[in-house]
């Protein structure tokens, strides 16, 4: 294992905008941060230039054709290794060598990588919603049992982790909020590009409008997320979860500006707010130092020129997904696993014009419906769940076609 003041990162997802934004703050601290390993999907482009920039040690590209083509394209005297496959990708997360996972794969897709990092006691700086959606009792327990450190990169996550007092931070999954003396967790969300906009209207919504967030730039996955308040939907699922929460405990506050990330209400009737610009970066910079601080390159919130903020509740009318999920959360890990598979299939469907921006909900409830109440046991039993709830999906979506 590395030594503490070179900490060896992998990042899960280099070439999305959680990569770009932790290679933004790793390159003003490279004494105490080294890019180790940079996995990646198919854009060997973005990767190549990546490589050249930062020189990792391993590049890994989950599709083997694209692998073959960045080895080809890297100049040899680069010293860049090449891997590809679902065994090179484990050995890589649970080396010795490495210090620090940064999960950002968007989707069940980085499921096995992030939980192998967790189970390998890893630093997790976790900015994967799915890991937690689809298997959260199992990764706490695994985070548990391994001793390893996991941190919540999600803007709202991370703004909650830092209200909390240490007792809660260093037991994430486990930990009493009643004993911190907490009695709510506000999740804050900007209500996405639609908040206002008339009901009637979201019916012709297109891809391009809905991934226009009016704050945060996001992948389409997400951003389509965002519109839906789905985003908001997963990360209430994470955050029962993380903060071993009962529904009473969370809430969820529509706040346009996405200045306050999100808050934490106190028994004695104060609320902690953490507030900063919407950028990644300063969360990023948060879990990559913690318990220390440092700089993100983020420009400091500057009170004279802020404005107004606001708050509203989400209006189930408008955000039928957010319901959902929270309904999801109820029902237990079964129906959280069924309603992530659906959604990745009703947004994927959704971009590639196949349905439109309303049906999204109405695919993601159908395949609810079949959620039987069975026992999640292990991984492969998440996964097959998964697989089957695509099925329906596309099912689903064929019905309306």
């Amino acid at each position: 294992m590395p030594s503490e003041s070179m900490q060896n990162v992998v990042i899960l997802g280099a070439t999305g905008s959680i990569g770009a934004s932790t290679l933004s703050v790793m390159s003003a601290q490279t004494q105490r941060y080294r890019v180790y390993g940079l996995v990646a999907n198919t854009n060997v482009d973005k990767m190549l230039a990546l490589c050249l920039a930062h020189k990792p040690v391993i590049a890994h590209m989950v599709n083997e054709q694209a692998a073959m083509t960045l080895k080809a394209a890297l100049p040899p005297h680069i010293g860049v290794t090449v891997t590809t496959g679902e065994n090179a990708l484990i050995d890589l997360v649970t080396s010795n060598q490495i210090h620090t996972v940064m999960a950002a794969i968007v989707g069940a897709a980085g499921l096995l990588s992030t939980f192998a990092a967790v189970k390998a006691g890893k630093r997790v700086l976790l900015a994967n919603k799915e890991a937690l959606v689809m298997s959260g009792a199992l990764f706490m327990d695994a985070c548990r049992q391994s001793g390893a450190t996991l941190l919540p990169v999600d803007s709202e996550h991370n703004a909650i982790f830092q209200c909390l007092p240490e007792s809660v931070q260093t037991n994430l999954g486990h930990c009493s909020l009643d004993a911190a003396g907490v009695s709510s967790i506000l999740l804050t969300g900007s209500g996405g590009p639609f908040l206002t906009a008339p009901l009637e209207s979201l019916a012709s919504v297109t891809p391009a409008q809905a991934c226009k967030h009016p704050n945060w730039s996001m992948g389409p996955k997400i951003s389509v997320d965002s519109a839906t308040m789905m985003n908001k939907g997963l990360e209430f699922i994470e955050a029962r979860w993380l903060f071993n929460t009962n529904a009473a405990q969370l809430k969820v506050v529509v706040h346009p500006q996405s200045v306050i990330h999100s808050m934490v209400q106190y028994r004695d009737g104060s609320v902690l707010a953490q507030m900063g610009n919407p950028d990644m970066r300063t969360p990023i910079a948060h879990c990559l130092s913690y318990p220390q601080r440092i700089t993100s390159g983020v420009e400091a919130l500057d009170f004279f020129k802020l404005g107004d903020l606001s708050f509203c509740e989400a209006d189930i009318a408008r955000f039928p997904c957010l319901h959902l999920a929270m309904q999801a959360c109820e029902h237990g890990q079964e129906a959280t696993t069924v309603l992530n598979a659906a959604n990745e299939v009703a947004v994927d469907a959704f971009l590639a014009g196949q349905i439109g921006f309303t049906q999204i909900a109405a695919i993601n409830e159908s395949c609810l419906a079949q959620v039987s109440q069975s026992s999640l046991k292990s991984i492969d039993d998440i996964l097959q769940l998964d697989s089957l709830t695509r099925q329906h999906a596309w099912q689903a979506i064929k019905r309306i076609n």
